[in-house]
């Protein structure tokens, strides 16, 4: 059995294959090419077992991998002390290391997703980055109005919503002085032109939607519309691997830090960890919540009185999570709160 660390780049990587002995068979920059990949594999193929970190083009070499033949384990960065903390960092000295941590089965595995989960993925960061983008062109077109002389600016701020469709009749129909004019029909363009991006990236949601029966049960959950609901599910991908909703808190990072010392506890901030983007949908969707569902508001009043409203938030959050995993794990809608049973259904228990 031989044992290969793999130190990823964009263009390249670095790979070292240890025996079982911890003697270095062969080591070496790859570019990250099929032929050349191969030719480096050649005589050490057989029974080989890979390495490498978890990062944003890593599954293009785990793919190339396993087509190779080659068993692949996918390491969590910040769990892999031995690269974290190393003073002497190099391509050379991380691949390496990771062979050895390999070859003592130290390595630390995050989840891997298949191949149409990540397809989902991209489709779901495609869509935030028009609409990023469009909010971007909103505020410029704000700035550029609010520079005008007094009568267009209250134009724009007699409009109740600038970007409706009243909004952009007015828009389009705003004669400013010189240069500033061409700029604003140019940011109308622009946004125009995302506006039809976004409607496409929509379509390609709702098709994974359509097509997703866990998608659709978590959009009966109060303020899930179809997009949230499908990044939820894409997010969450196997609601089994999660033992219970308190680890789908500490995945997300909606936990506090606790430092404890003796017979003294401490809990702080918020950890800093977890998946960016299930925590950012939860968080959007709070308020929706709580505008439409009894029990969540109730809930959310009864914290802000007590700890504030930032924290009553994050209490809403963990509701909220704990509500998703219970509808993803017994594969049931949502049960809305019914005053006339003086009861809470058990999915907010």
């Amino acid at each position: 059995m031989n044992y290969m660390g793999i130190d990823h780049h964009k263009q390249y990587s670095h790979m070292t294959v240890l025996d079982e002995k911890g003697k270095i068979v062969k080591a070496g920059h790859v570019l990250n090419r099929r032929k050349e990949v191969e030719s480096f594999l050649e005589g050490c193929r057989e029974g080989l077992l890979a390495v490498i970190e978890a990062g944003r083009a890593t599954y293009t070499m785990v793919d190339l991998l396993e087509e190779l033949g080659v068993d692949v384990k996918m390491a969590h960065l910040l769990q892999v002390k031995a690269i974290a903390q190393a003073k002497i960092k190099t391509d050379k000295r991380d691949s390496k290391i990771l062979a050895h941590l390999l070859r003592a089965d130290l390595i630390p595995e995050v989840y891997r997703r298949d191949y149409a989960n990540r397809a989902s993925q991209r489709v779901l960061r495609h869509r935030m980055s028009y609409v990023r983008m469009r909010t971007q062109i909103k505020n410029r077109i704000r700035t550029l109005l609010a520079q005008q002389r007094e009568e267009i600016r209250e134009i724009a701020e007699s409009q109740t919503h600038l970007f409706g469709v009243h909004g952009m009749k007015v828009l389009r129909e705003l004669e400013l002085a010189g240069r500033d004019n061409e700029m604003l029909k140019s940011l109308m363009k622009t946004y125009d032109h995302l506006q039809r991006c976004i409607k496409q990236s929509d379509a390609l949601v709702r098709e994974i939607y359509d097509n997703c029966v866990e998608a659709r049960l978590i959009s009966t959950i109060p303020g899930f519309g179809r997009f949230f609901s499908v990044l939820v599910v894409t997010e969450i991908v196997d609601i089994e691997r999660f033992a219970s909703d308190r680890k789908l808190h500490s995945y997300v990072g909606v936990i506090p830090s606790t430092h404890e010392s003796g017979e003294r506890s401490y809990h702080g901030k918020l950890v800093n960890q977890g998946n960016k983007w299930l925590r950012w949908a939860v968080v959007e969707v709070v308020w929706p919540a709580i505008r439409a569902d009894f029990d969540i508001r109730v809930l959310y009043e009864r914290y802000a009185k007590r700890k504030g409203a930032n924290s009553a938030k994050i209490v809403v959050t963990r509701r909220l999570l704990t509500i998703i995993y219970r509808v993803l794990k017994e594969k049931r809608t949502f049960i809305p709160y019914k005053r006339e049973t003086n009861r809470l259904p058990s999915c907010l228990n």
